[in-house]
């Protein structure tokens, strides 16, 4: 391997863990209220999260662009400061962390909503209160389904391509990841690197996918007792 191949390798487990990470919290208790509660505008919290699943990876990066341009929302020009993240690894990030949320927070979605509700309100008639509920009694419960929405988020993250792209570029060594790398490798003729590459993403998407109908078959609950 060359020392390209390996700095891909590396900033694509980097950006995957860091961005998964960001997702699953925030996605879980999204997730959960979308599961569990009746509000105002929920439909359209519901679609706008499942959007880039079905857009363009490519026009979700060209929105993330406007956005942390210079004069974008989130621009240094807007802000005040300069939150530089375009054409580096936190762009990566971002684009990342965008295009793993609707996996995460679907999964979720359907992990909590298969847990039955009456179980939740038995342990709320025992003296606990909404919070203490759902960390001792919902977010047990919902471990498997929790898992597989970390394994899918993790792995679309490592296969993102189009969005990271247009955001963060294709510059080796700082923000070339396992996709861009194929991508380059296939281009200028590197048969033997596009390989080894592909092969690595089809071993870490046939894991993922693996334990995900793992997790799927056992259903939920397998660690609360």
């Amino acid at each position: 391997m060359s020392e390209t191949t390996i700095s891909a390798l590396l900033l694509t487990l980097k950006t995957a863990s860091l961005s998964t990470l960001i997702v699953m919290i925030p996605g879980t208790l999204l997730a959960y209220a979308l599961a569990r509660y009746a509000f105002p505008g929920k439909d359209i919290i519901a679609t706008l999260v499942g959007l880039p699943l079905v857009m363009p990876p490519t026009a979700v990066g060209y929105l993330l662009l406007k956005l942390f341009s210079t004069h974008g929302l989130l621009g240094p020009d807007t802000l005040g400061f300069n939150p530089d993240i375009l054409l580096t690894w936190k762009a990566v990030v971002v684009a990342c962390s965008v295009m793993a949320t609707p996996l995460v927070v679907r999964t979720a979605r359907v992990t909590f909503e298969g847990i039955n509700p009456r179980l939740e309100v038995m342990a709320r008639t025992l003296g606990h209160g909404r919070v203490k509920t759902f960390f001792l009694y919902t977010l047990p419960l919902a471990t498997r389904g929790l898992l597989a929405a970390l394994i899918l988020g993790f792995t679309r993250a490592v296969g993102e391509f189009g969005a990271t792209i247009t955001i963060a570029g294709n510059i080796p060594g700082r923000t070339q990841t396992l996709s861009t790398a194929i991508f380059t490798a296939q281009q200028v003729g590197r048969d033997r690197e596009a390989y080894f590459l592909l092969a690595v993403a089809l071993l870490v998407g046939f894991a993922a996918i693996m334990a995900s109908e793992y997790l799927a078959r056992k259903g939920p609950g397998y660690l609360a007792g």
